[in-house]
């Protein structure tokens, strides 16, 4: 891919998309298609379908496919999508992958092999053999917390010389991560922050952008800090940012996706449902989720 597409794509605020359920669990279509327009309306740069925040762990293999067609469907091409491709199995990432570039999707977001606990040489053949398998762009996925499993740089430096892994989502909280993916990969490699809280150092860094829980909520600051924040207008992308701290903070409140999910039913975008081991969110946590939400998205005056 030519690598100044690459960055009109991929870089800025991309959105870790929830996946809309009815309160029996049943995927509603047309929530979906509503959400896809509000992040379009809203100025997000891409959305990732059927991430963790997706739900993928819970939804079958046709159910995944059919989310991404979906989303691919209704988009329509006025913004990037990524499909959640990543499985523990290397065939299964194979197969998920396939299916996504066959239904039109820009790019695959793959997470490292969660449970298994692969060795590095483990987690680079992993992701080589998908990338050899599949032309399409294919970004990796690090998130130890989720996955016992941490991809060191050094790997991620050896993925990166193949022409379709693109970039990284790096999910381990630190700011010290970044900066060694970044010395060790080179400009060309994009590098998204998979952390809300830590979005704004890893662009001022020199990173690309975020793939955001926070996105769902406040599409339009974030939109608008990542842009500030790229353009290297620091002062205004701090000035956003502080906004949204308690937003950032509160979506973590109980494990993701349940407080977004439960935050974007409370705006009217979504239904409740959410499937086991998933439950909704705890009825002590709502005030504080929803202060945080009105927070960051009242424009002040």
């Amino acid at each position: 891919m030519n690598q100044g597409i690459q960055e009109i794509m991929f870089t800025g605020s991309n959105v870790a998309l929830v996946t809309p359920m009815r309160a029996d669990g049943v995927i509603d279509e047309a929530a979906l298609d509503r959400l896809v327009e509000f992040h379009i309306e809203n100025g997000t740069n891409g959305i990732v379908a059927v991430g963790t925040t997706g739900e993928s762990a819970t939804l079958d293999v046709e159910e995944h496919c059919a989310v991404i067609g979906r989303v691919v469907e209704v988009v329509a091409g006025r913004v990037a999508v990524i499909g959640g491709t990543g499985a523990n199995s290397t065939a299964e990432a194979m197969h998920l992958t396939k299916r996504a570039k066959d239904l039109g999707a820009d790019a695959c977001l793959l997470v490292t092999p969660y449970y298994n606990k692969p060795t590095q040489e483990g987690l680079y053949r992993h992701f080589l053999a998908v990338s050899e398998e599949v032309d399409i762009p294919q970004i990796l996925y690090n998130v130890p917390g989720r996955t016992a499993c941490d991809m060191l740089p050094e790997t991620v430096e050896r993925l990166a010389a193949r022409p379709n892994i693109v970039g990284i989502k790096e999910a381990t909280g630190s700011l010290e991560r970044i900066r060694e993916l970044l010395a060790r990969c080179g400009g060309d490699f994009l590098v998204l922050s998979g952390e809300d809280h830590l979005s704004l150092e890893t662009m001022l860094a020199g990173g690309h952008g975020v793939i955001s829980v926070t996105a769902n909520v406040a599409p339009a600051a974030m939109r608008e800090m990542c842009g500030l924040a790229l353009r290297g207008e620091e002062e205004g992308a701090r000035a956003v940012d502080a906004r949204l701290r308690d937003l950032h903070a509160a979506l973590f409140f109980e494990s993701n996706p349940i407080p977004v999910k439960w935050a974007l039913h409370d705006m009217g975008l979504i239904p409740p449902g959410i499937r086991l081991p998933l439950t909704p969110l705890s009825a002590s946590l709502h005030d504080r989720v929803r202060e945080a939400r009105l927070g960051a998205t009242t424009v002040p005056a």
